[in-house]
């Protein structure tokens, strides 16, 4: 009976966290639903979809171009070590630029931006939550998903492109100064190699990937904070999670888009 008694409860655990697994995707795919909905519909808000873009893009321009020039360099440095091991130390240009464009650009990017936006946008939704005033919002006759919620998607959206191709020209030059300054490839050469095997479908393929992240990024941290609990400890929960879940989804977006670009 005990050994029954157990076996039931291990298999009442494992279905109370499937159901509350299954309750939290759909909350969150009606969230995206009436987010989309809302940001394609008038009225919209052009002061605050401005304040947002510089908020979400401009301002996370030295982050960013930071992270794509050290990445950059040490990608050029990994690949010219890995590839002197078969006497394919040409190809480093190329690589770089190819990995820059497609993968690490749009990444660690969005990873970046995460970082910092999903959880401003959380802390600043949950404190409005907490002081209620999202409730007064409605009270005002104000959507606040029309309000608060559709800006930020949207410039998310708009911003992301914008910082990863930004964020690719660093990253190529990043790779270049190492190249030239570190591994003695010729200027000239290096950029002819990184023109002539870069494509349009790579550069293409980035910044849609560098699009769902921005629409990820601004979701999660929407999400997490207009849902936030109540008190500081609800704030500061809804901020974690916003951070954690958008980096788990741009990791499992990435490889579906990849899939989706890439298969044929």
């Amino acid at each position: 009976m005990t050994v029954m008694t157990s076996i039931q409860g291990f298999l009442a655990a494992i279905g109370a966290a499937t159901l509350e697994l299954c309750r939290a995707i759909g909350a969150l795919a009606l969230f995206a639903v009436s987010a989309v909905a809302h940001a394609a519909r008038p009225p919209w808000y052009p002061a605050e979809l401005g304040r947002q873009i510089l908020r979400i893009g401009y301002f996370s321009l030295p982050v960013v171009g930071l992270t794509a020039l050290f990445t950059g360099g040490a990608l050029a440095l990994q690949i010219y070590l890995g590839g002197s091991r078969f006497n394919a130390e040409s190809v480093v240009p190329s690589i770089v630029a190819i990995g820059m464009v497609r993968e690490l650009g749009p990444v660690l990017g969005a990873l970046m931006v995460a970082g910092r936006v999903s959880a401003s946008i959380a802390a600043e939704l949950g404190t409005m939550r907490v002081t209620e005033q999202i409730d007064a919002l409605t009270t005002l006759s104000t959507d606040p998903m029309k309000y608060l919620v559709a800006p930020r998607i949207l410039a998310a959206v708009i911003a992301m492109p914008m910082l990863a191709a930004v964020s690719d020209v660093i990253g190529v030059m990043g790779g270049y100064l190492v190249g030239v300054e570190r591994l003695g490839f010729n200027p000239g050469a290096y950029l002819r190699n990184t023109a002539d095997y870069l494509l349009l479908q790579d550069v293409t393929s980035g910044l849609i990937k560098a699009a769902a992240f921005g629409f990820i990024v601004a979701l999660m941290g929407c999400y997490h904070g207009y849902n936030s609990g109540r008190g500081a400890q609800g704030v500061g929960r809804a901020t974690t999670n916003a951070v954690v879940s958008a980096c788990i989804l741009i990791f499992a977006a990435n490889y579906i888009l990849t899939e989706a670009l890439f298969s044929s």
